[in-house]
């Protein structure tokens, strides 16, 4: 069975789920909630609370397990669950392209785990897989691909990736990634989160959380007042013009050419990205899981070749 899964700061995602890249460890099982793994005699619940920003996800445990949550998720939701036998696991994951070549081994080492079937519990039930293979693939480059027969005969396009604690950009020729022309800037929506609490706590003393702050964006109900509206309308504007001002300083104008933003920020701002003034032939690839199909893409077209 393929998996392809997408390890972001803010979010895990999958073709089916997503969730919050956060983790609730205990020698006991939780008293509440069926979505409880058990694995080498520790239990683990997902947490709305996310970890800390991690550059390198390898250095401990807890993205292995999320990863576990997100296998078990995509085997029922393909209906391939037995408790009969090993399943194969064929995992695809991806890093931001200027993390890439540096990272990429080690990532492939740690999600393939310990080389041997693994046995855990998911809601009570027993699984038991074998992660038989783990391919990596640059991020932003994996979704363009998604679109290729768009930018496939472009002389030049860049991918903007808004995520959660970065935005990772990359030029394509000719829809071939051009990694000496890429990075990972810190200008992901967490920061925008935290800068408008900050602001909210300060001039109307009042509490408000990110789920918050993504209703008034979207323009969903919500029963905080016009002041607050504004403030939070303000705050985000200027984050995508901050966010363009930092690719300016890179060389890059986003007036020339293509620009295809993918990410969860992106479809977040996708009002100010548009109403900006500063991106001419805009494409906003509008699905949370666009990463996670093209590297399914880019798998089956390797093993194709």
């Amino acid at each position: 069975m393929i998996i392809s899964i997408d390890h972001g700061n803010k979010q895990i995602k999958t073709l089916n789920r997503t969730f919050t890249s956060g983790l609730y460890e205990s020698d006991s099982r939780p008293a509440f909630g069926e979505d409880v793994l058990c694995y080498n005699g520790k239990y683990y619940a997902l947490s709305e609370e996310r970890i800390p920003y991690m550059r390198d996800k390898t250095k401990d445990h807890r993205f292995f397990i999320l990863t576990l949550f997100a296998i078990a998720y995509e085997i029922e939701a393909a209906g391939k669950y037995t408790n009969n036998g090993t399943l194969d696991i064929k995992l695809n994951v991806g890093l931001p392209p200027s993390h890439y070549s540096g990272l990429y081994e080690k990532y492939e080492s740690y999600f393939m785990g310990p080389h041997k079937p693994l046995s855990f519990t998911f809601r009570d039930k027993p699984y038991s897989i074998y992660i038989s293979e783990v391919s990596s693939y640059p991020q932003a480059y994996a979704a363009a691909m998604t679109v290729y027969g768009m930018i496939r005969d472009l002389p030049r396009a860049f991918v903007v990736d808004i995520g959660g604690f970065t935005a990772d950009y990359l030029l394509l020729k000719k829809g071939n990634a051009d990694l000496s022309v890429c990075d990972s800037l810190e200008h992901g929506v967490i920061l925008l989160y935290n800068a408008i609490k900050s602001k909210v706590s300060a001039d109307f003393d009042l509490l408000i959380d990110e789920s918050d702050i993504d209703s008034i964006i979207k323009g969903e109900k919500h029963s905080f007042p016009n002041e607050i509206v504004h403030l939070v309308d303000r705050m985000a504007a200027s984050f995508v013009d901050q966010l363009f001002g930092k690719l300016r300083e890179r060389l890059i104008d986003l007036r020339v050419g293509k620009t295809i933003f993918i990410g969860g920020g992106s479809i977040l701002l996708r009002k100010y990205i548009e109403s900006s003034g500063k991106v001419s032939g805009c494409i906003i690839i509008d699905d949370i899981a666009a990463n996670e199909k093209g590297y399914d893409l880019l798998y089956r077209a390797d093993h194709r070749k």
